[in-house]
């Protein structure tokens, strides 16, 4: 079990050396004793060997949203939580957005779930989750919109 600075500290790791993600690009909801941690930018953002390795294509016109949580523990210590995610994305007032595909990924003590899409340039893109955050309690609902540019 790690503590809370050093959990944070591994997942800004997690985020920078993983996955190539700049630090505000990081958001999170609290959720009862848990974190729910949420981010998505363009796949161009990682490096051909994190993509390689991962099997996730990059390009300008793809991105990835990346989920993970964090439990608070008794004793004051985080722990990383494999939580199943579900969700939709697309644009704001669409009524139909399409649904996310989230897969595992593991680096070490943490875990986050994946989904790979297609960006809609220049719209802001609405993310409706369901994190599957503790088996004995309903999933957490985020939500949040995000806009994305394609660099050419």
């Amino acid at each position: 079990m790690m503590k809370y600075p050093t959990c944070l500290a591994h997942m800004a790791c997690l985020l920078l050396l993983c996955l190539s993600l700049p630090l505000q690009a990081q958001q999170y909801e609290q959720v009862g004793d848990y974190q729910v941690h949420y981010s998505a930018v363009s796949t161009s953002f990682l490096s051909e060997e994190v993509a390689a390795e991962h099997g996730i294509q990059r390009s300008p016109a793809m991105a990835l949203v990346n989920v993970s949580v964090l439990e608070a523990l008794e004793d004051g210590t985080m722990r990383a939580v494999n939580a199943p995610v579900s969700g939709k994305v697309g644009t704001v007032g669409d009524s139909s957005p399409t649904p996310l595909s989230f897969r595992s990924l593991r680096t070490g003590d943490s875990v986050s779930q994946v989904a790979v899409f297609r960006i809609i340039e220049g719209e802001p893109m609405r993310f409706d989750l369901e994190v599957r955050h503790d088996r004995n309690q309903p999933p957490a609902e985020v939500g949040f919109i995000q806009r994305f540019t394609i660099d050419r």
